[in-house]
């Protein structure tokens, strides 16, 4: 006769926990999905502010990992309060405030950045503009966890599988902005989209609540008490803290690797933060798919994978440029949050883990962002954090006896082909030509040790710490190297062993180039001819050479990009010529020399503008030039707010009459010319494209794929009548770059499916 009531109990107890398992999981998935997609978002609003430099993700993920601490340790306070309401009350009154300063913007007064301290203004802006709606985003993870235990539900003793659907919709939400989001919508509408779901949110968030005050009291007691695990001790934490430090630190040194050689756009922000966010999904799971045990064993030869990638570059393959690295990092990354979650406490210690977790991110963040960008001069963090990735296996407990002898001949051999680094002669030369192999050399008897040796981890850091000191002694050129270093990347001025060329490279991509010395090695003299892609014979000098035959007489030039400087050696008497360059070391640079002679030699009363050529070339007086070049690269990285369709009517308006616009557009891996071709016809411009093989590699004097428009045919002189210059019309049905609207994945395939021939 008792039985029917107690199904009905039982029945109504099931359905509540269905219930509060599907609206929880439902409000930290969309949480989550927010959270992350916000980033790409917002960055990109922000990127025209600095030249598009790929070091404004890495000072946005500095922002992102500081005040996602920041959200949980708000969250840790809350759940230490003893009331139930007080937390649901406090959060839902904060989501409200922060939803009034939607739509986001870029906060009133932040337009045009200081000439120094960029990274400080950088956070100042984020904080401005975006700081509270994030700040109450990244709390949401850790407290409807927390939340979740004291409901009352059968898995709250055991809350971590919410943790990797957290990340699963972080991960979907990555992909799907330059798959989905990016190449479809404007950047005004993925903004609203945004903030409608950030409304659906806190409804969603405002059930949870409610499903927790409606908890019964004695649930909420025992979800708490039942748990008498000791709190971990501060080694247990300051490990956590190292474990999710260093593969947050490789995140943001991965992603400016290879962001620098293609683009600062979504696409390659997010393929790493999208590995990076699957491995906390993966190693989460009750039972993974991935067994620890498996990425343990791959580390070292991920590790390895890493150096000998950093030593034979891969810069003119993009699937070993974006697949290898990330490959390496995906493996790392999963052995060291699988440690992470090996050693996870009790749910009643459970903020608190998210905070040593948060915390950690924040100091990866810090030092691979902020610091060693003003520490090192050349991209030291990479590496560096490579041999702390060492010391995150775990220590080993059952040693093999016997392998010290093995140990101490590696070590030795590693320090005399360092010793040899430092020394002349032909045993150095004969080491620098086979750099590859004595690099690999090393890293594989360093995941040999850790492999086969079962070495413990300080001895296999060491290694792997040796290995890279070789990476960077040997010169990838065989010749001299100096690297100069600001936020805007690294510069490496490079003379080749013969002394005959002084090369400038931003990343794997030359930038310039001058001939020091002759065939017969005497010095050369006089005005120093213009080589790599500004020679006469190419498409930029040939550009220069029409306008100038077709006005006549001195034209009025303006340069977007200083480089080397070796266009100011195009220039001719009576002429005027304006640069305008982002970087000041770049100028620096450029005047200095002992490394190019360009601007000494040819204009060297030059006063270059600094600052954003969107900003600062829009200031100039219209009508003011016959010619502009735009060259503003940054590797072979785009800067797509000089390529949108208002950039272009910029250039336009500050032509003369009969003036034209050349858009320098070679690239490895993007197709740019119907991106020119496009912005240019939007603002009723003609284009002819010039792309012709130099055959003269040798002599630094490389293919050129130019883009010049102009009004009319007359406006470009012999080159409306020039085989060498194909006119070309906008491809049909592809959509115009605009400041709102690019698609950088698109240019990706087009440059695979048509390669240069």
């Amino acid at each position: 006769m008792n039985s029917m009531p107690s199904e009905t109990t039982g029945q109504s107890s099931g359905a509540r926990n269905a219930l509060v398992l599907t609206v929880y999981t439902t409000a930290i998935f969309t949480s989550a999905l927010l959270l992350f997609s916000v980033q790409p978002l917002f960055t990109k609003m922000v990127l025209p502010r600095l030249g598009g430099s790929p070091a404004v993700w890495s000072v946005a993920m500095v922002f992102f990992q500081s005040l996602l601490l920041a959200g949980y340790a708000y969250a840790h306070y809350l759940m230490t309060l003893q009331s139930r309401v007080a937390p649901v009350a406090i959060h839902l009154v904060l989501l409200v405030i922060a939803l009034l300063t939607l739509p986001l913007s870029i906060a009133s007064g932040w337009g045009e950045p200081p000439s120094s301290g960029y990274a400080v203004w950088l956070l100042g802006l984020f904080a401005v503009s975006i700081g509270l709606p994030f700040f109450a985003l990244a709390a949401n993870n850790p407290m409807l966890q927390a939340w979740f235990v004291r409901t009352g539900h059968p898995d709250g003793p055991d809350p971590y599988f919410l943790y990797a659907s957290s990340n699963i919709g972080s991960f979907l939400a990555l992909l799907s902005y330059p798959v989905l989001l990016e190449p479809v919508f404007t950047l005004r509408t993925q903004n609203l989209i945004w903030t409608w779901g950030y409304g659906v949110l806190i409804v969603l968030i405002a059930a949870c609540g409610w499903l927790l005050l409606r908890a019964p009291p004695m649930a909420v007691t025992a979800a708490s008490d039942d748990d008498h695990a000791p709190a971990p001790d501060w080694s247990t934490r300051l490990r956590w803290i190292f474990l999710a430090a260093v593969p947050s630190g490789l995140l943001i040194a991965v992603t400016a690797h290879i962001s620098t050689d293609v683009a600062a756009a979504p696409l390659l922000w997010v393929l790493p933060l999208s590995l990076y966010l699957l491995t906390w999904v993966l190693v989460f799971q009750s039972r993974p798919l991935l067994p620890h045990r498996w990425m343990l064993a791959l580390q070292p030869v991920a590790i390895a994978g890493v150096i000998v990638l950093l030593a034979i570059g891969g810069e003119q393959n993009l699937l070993l440029t974006l697949g290898g690295h990330q490959l390496c990092f995906f493996i790392i990354a999963m052995a060291c949050h699988g440690e992470l979650a090996r050693t996870r406490p009790a749910a009643r210690y459970l903020t608190g883990f998210y905070v040593a977790l948060s915390f950690g991110g924040m100091v990866g963040g810090l030092f691979a962002g902020l610091i060693a960008p003003y520490a090192f001069s050349w991209i030291a963090e990479y590496p560096i954090l490579l041999a702390l990735a060492a010391l995150c296996r775990p220590p080993q407990t059952s040693p093999v006896r016997g392998n010290g002898v093995v140990w101490l001949l590696v070590v030795l051999a590693a320090l005399m082909l360092i010793a040899l680094s430092f020394r002349s002669g032909e045993v150095t030369e004969y080491l620098e030509g086979e750099r590859i192999w004595v690099i690999g050399a090393i890293a594989v008897a360093a995941a040999a040790l850790a492999l086969l040796l079962r070495t413990d981890r300080w001895r296999f850091a060491a290694v792997v710490a040796l290995g890279l000191v070789l990476l960077r002694v040997y010169p990838a050129d065989n010749g001299r190297v100096e690297t100069v270093r600001s936020f805007f990347g690294v510069h490496k001025i490079v003379v080749t062993p013969d002394g005959q060329y002084h090369v400038l490279m931003h990343g794997t991509t030359i930038h310039g180039a001058e001939k020091f010395l002759n065939d017969d090695g005497s010095k050369v003299q006089g005005r120093p001819e213009p080589i790599s892609y500004y020679h006469k014979d190419g498409g930029i000098g040939r550009a220069i050479a029409a306008i100038r035959e077709r006005k006549g007489g001195p034209i009025r030039v303006a340069v977007i990009g200083l480089g080397s400087g070796s266009l100011a050696c195009q220039s001719q008497p009576g002429e005027n010529w304006t640069f305008f360059e982002i970087d000041q070391t770049m100028v620096d640079t450029a005047r200095d020399p002992r490394y190019f002679t360009f601007i000494s030699s040819c204009e060297p009363n030059m006063k270059p503008i600094i600052g954003d050529a969107r900003l600062t070339f829009a200031k100039e007086a219209d009508g003011a030039y016959d010619l502009i070049i735009v060259d503003a690269y940054s590797s072979d990285a785009i800067p797509i707010h000089l390529a949108t369709e208002e950039a272009m009517a910029i250039y336009k308006s500050k032509l003369a009459p009969q003036g034209a616009v050349v858009m320098h557009v070679s690239n490895r891996h993007l197709e740019l010319e119907s991106v020119a071709v496009g912005i240019a016809e939007e603002n009723d411009l003609k284009s002819w494209v010039y792309n012709e093989d130099s055959g003269r590699d040798a002599e630094y004097i490389f293919t050129t794929d130019v883009v010049i428009s102009a009004r009319d045919d007359a406006d470009v002189g012999r080159i409306a009548s020039d085989p060498k210059w194909t006119f070309t019309e906008a491809t049909e049905g592809q959509r115009v770059w605009t400041d709102d609207y690019s698609n950088v994945l698109g240019a990706v395939w087009r440059r695979l499916v048509t390669p240069d021939e």
